[in-house]
């Protein structure tokens, strides 16, 4: 079956897209970075990365951290958080209906496991 991946660019090094927000997802899950990281096979360094970017391009905190400590450490969004990634999921949605006429009639001129032919 044919989907989109969608990116939407909010400014010029400010760009939300599907990493992105399976990250956010992944740690609301998981209630830490690390443990969102590692749920999607990423480094911890680059998951503190995107989330800096993420909270930078936004403006606000998207991921609210908890130090460690007796009660122990984690992390969850913010409501900035999870309104970014519902209103992500929106698009996502709204393109993928738009657009589903059009997948159809390209992924039927594509058989499915054939490898692209060189032009």
């Amino acid at each position: 079956m044919a989907r989109l991946s969608i990116r939407v660019d909010l400014g010029p090094d400010h760009r939300l897209g599907p990493g992105k927000v399976r990250l956010l997802e992944a740690i609301a899950e998981h209630g830490s970075i690390t443990a969102g990281a590692r749920a999607l096979g990423m480094s911890y360094r680059r998951a503190w990365m995107l989330v800096e970017a993420m909270n930078r391009g936004f403006g606000a905190a998207l991921v609210e951290s908890q130090a460690g400590g007796r009660a122990g450490g984690g992390a969850r969004l913010s409501a900035l958080g999870a309104e970014v990634v519902e209103a992500y999921r929106a698009v996502e949605r709204a393109a993928q209906e738009a657009a589903a006429p059009a997948l159809h009639r390209l992924a039927a001129r594509c058989p499915e496991g054939a490898p692209p032919t060189k032009t």
